[in-house]
């Protein structure tokens, strides 16, 4: 340990030589590589830089081109939704008028059909009416009377009770 604390002082003028040698040579030879190194290095760092703000403005423009796409496909899309709805709306409008048209002409027809029927069947009453009273008349009388005579006024009399 007593080698290491002793300072010799030759030893300490040769490593102080040799230092500034070596510090002569570093400057002479290594000085201009080393600073072209470093120019070298700042300029890629400089142009990876400007590439990065270069890509940042184009993502951003990216992104907002991107958005007004969607904000324009949104529109559409609600667009076509409208429209949708509005079509579909006329074709429930459509569907139900014509719903109400075939209901009506069914209860139109249903009320010509019973009034048809009704006529009929009075009609065929007061047929019936008519010939129970003849019948009963020849009866009361004991005679035969003119069949045709006796339907017509039959037929008269019934046209003019109510028809309630």
């Amino acid at each position: 340990m007593e080698s290491v604390l002793n300072v010799s002082p030759g030893l300490m003028v040769w490593t102080l030589l040799n230092f500034l040698i070596f510090l002569v040579l570093l400057i002479k030879f290594g000085a201009k590589p080393i600073s072209e190194g470093l120019k070298r290095r700042e300029e890629s760092i400089r142009k990876s830089i400007e590439d990065a703000q270069k890509a940042n403005k184009d993502a951003e423009k990216l992104l907002k081109e991107t958005n007004e796409k969607m904000m324009s496909a949104q529109q559409e899309m609600t667009e076509i939704i409208r429209k949708g709805r509005e079509q579909a709306e006329a074709i429930i409008r459509k569907a139900e008028e014509e719903a109400e048209v075939a209901k009506k002409n069914k209860v139109d027809e249903a009320v010509r059909e019973i009034n048809r029927t009704k006529d009929l069947a009075l009609q065929q009453l007061k047929t019936e009416v008519a010939d129970m009273v003849v019948s009963a008349t020849e009866k009361l009388l004991g005679e035969v009377l003119d069949r045709d005579k006796h339907q017509k006024l039959a037929e008269n009399f019934i046209e003019q009770i109510p028809k309630n």
